[in-house]
Formats: structure tokens, C-alpha cells, sequence
């Protein structure tokens, strides 16, 4: 007995179910999966192995069908597919496989870095979002109706001033 493609969108709903995909991820490739749907022949569409040994035609197909997607979105959704198949036939022609499925945490960068882990309070910004002022002038101008805050690189030319000058110069209303 072959696997038919349309399994492949009862087996994520079911990893989504035990915690295997994360809700986002569980979309992600049902998108995948109905962009590639719209390519495939009766044949493939009852053959999840035939779509996988045809991928390279399928794709060509996809492309020229989706002119106005950009190759590495269509890349993407390839990458999503082939990942789908491979854990389908992993975790999914057996659903008792699925406990033994240990799932990677993906590392993210951490906004945060504790300097000092007994003191709460003393946590400092990573350098990768860190955003150096000190080169900077601030101004704060008080007018009638508002307040306004400027901030200019103190290594500003002469040309970028009078470009700056230029643009508050045509904001000013004629009488």
C-alpha cells in the first residue's frame, strides 16, 4: 500500500498534536503542502515516494506556475515539503514511532544577558541590538504647542546641514 500526499496533512496535524511541530511550524508546511498540491498529477497525488523521486520535476513546475514568487520563497517551500516527507516516513507510516521523536530546540539569541545572577537588577543589554549614543548631539526645543528632540551625528557635514536646514525650511507656512 502507497502513502497518498493528502497524509502528509493529517500526519502534521497529528505531530502538531503531540508536540512535535509547534503551531507555527504546523503551518508553515500546510502552506508547503497546498503550494505543491496544485502541481502534482493523479499519480503523484496517490504516491508520497513518487512525489519525493519527482521533486526536481515538480519544482520546475512550480516555478514556471508561480512567476510571481521569488526563488527563494519557492526553495523554501521545497525545504518544508522534503522536511515533511522525511519525518512522514520516520514518524508517520508508524504513529507509535512518534514518542521516540526527540524534537531540536532551535538557539535563539538572547536579548538579555545577566551580568550577575544574584542580582535581578543588574542586566545589560547584548551587544547585538546595543546602539552607541555617544556620538551623538541632542536637542530639545520647546515650542508653544509641542516639544521637539532632534538627534544629529556630531560628525555632521556641512552639506548634510544645509540639506537639514532645506527640509525644515519647507515646512514652515507662508502667510
Amino acid at each position: 500500500m502507497t502513502d497518498k500526499f493528502i497524509n502528509l496533512y493529517d500526519f502534521i496535524d497529528f505531530a502538531r498534536a503531540n508536540r512535535k511541530y509547534p503551531d507555527n511550524t504546523a503551518n508553515n508546511l500546510k502552506s508547503a503542502l497546498k503550494i505543491f498540491e496544485k502541481e502534482l498529477n493523479a499519480e503523484e497525488l496517490k504516491s508520497i515516494s513518487m512525489v519525493e523521486d519527482s521533486i526536481g520535476e515538480i519544482f520546475r513546475s512550480l516555478v514556471i506556475a508561480n512567476k510571481n514568487k521569488s526563488i527563494l520563497s519557492l526553495n523554501t517551500y521545497k525545504a518544508r515539503l522534503l522536511k515533511v516527507i522525511k519525518d512522514y516516513k520516520k514518524y508517520g507510516a508508524e504513529p507509535g514511532k512518534i514518542q521516540n521523536w526527540v524534537v531540536k530546540i532551535k538557539k535563539s539569541t538572547p536579548l538579555l544577558i545577566k551580568k550577575d545572577k544574584t542580582d535581578k537588577k543588574n542586566i545589560e543589554l547584548s551587544n547585538l541590538i546595543h546602539t552607541p549614543v555617544e556620538k551623538l548631539h541632542k536637542i530639545d526645543i520647546s515650542f508653544d504647542c509641542d516639544t521637539v528632540k532632534i538627534s544629529i551625528p556630531k560628525d555632521i557635514s556641512a552639506k548634510e546641514v544645509k540639506m537639514i536646514k532645506g527640509v525644515l525650511d519647507s515646512l514652515t507656512t507662508r502667510d
